[in-house]
């Protein structure tokens, strides 16, 4: 059986300064793409079945820099839709609301296009992601799956692989152009690496 691969787009203006980035489709910064140029070495010794990014342009161009070949795009990988929270830092948010955390207080919701998602939306999302493509890891005679897509939807989906709440991916914090990988030790599912640098 292969791997789940996870990647995380490279550096964007917006997670440079930590602003909460969903569903604005900004580009990477000249740096986020010396990030995804970098990830080529670490992927190229894998044996890559599927290649599935967000439809967001930083995932995809992530994917092309680091030399994959994307078999398709999935909406489900889309970045939590932050709502209102859209664009803003979490040290602005506690201003107004001291001590708050995604994790556990939520969104609240934003203008046009950007209604926002409970962490157990983005689950939802994610346990579909999961449904189609593990079966390919099952039967893809040792073949990886690789996601290109963003920091806490692939967060959730590593919780939901290890059979955890979706909250529980505030447990698992995620750089850009980063590669993790998700697996099975005696037929359990496992993280059998994180946060790996270029």
């Amino acid at each position: 059986m292969g791997d789940m691969v996870l990647i995380r787009h490279g550096q964007t203006e917006w997670s440079r300064t930590r602003r909460h980035t969903g569903l604005t489709d900004i580009p990477l910064t000249e740096e986020g793409e010396r990030q995804a140029r970098a990830l080529r070495p670490l992927l190229a010794a894998r044996e890559v079945g599927r290649v599935v990014t967000s439809p967001l342009r930083r995932a995809a161009r992530t994917a092309e820099l680091a030399g994959l070949r994307v078999s398709e795009t999935d909406p489900d990988l889309t970045e939590w839709d932050y709502g209102g929270y859209e664009g803003i830092t979490t040290a602005d948010i506690q201003v107004g609301r001291p001590g708050w955390y995604l994790w556990h207080d939520g969104i609240v919701p934003g203008g046009p296009g950007h209604p926002g998602e409970s962490v157990e939306q983005v689950g939802e999302r994610v346990d579909r992601v999961l449904g189609r493509l593990t079966p390919l890891l099952d039967g893809g005679g040792g073949a990886d799956v690789v996601l290109v897509a963003h920091s806490h939807v692939l967060r959730v989906l590593t919780a939901r692989w290890l059979g955890l709440p979706p909250a529980e991916g505030a447990l698992f914090r995620l750089e850009t152009a980063t590669v993790s990988t998700l697996g099975r030790e005696h037929g359990r599912p496992v993280l059998t690496s994180w946060n790996v640098p270029t």
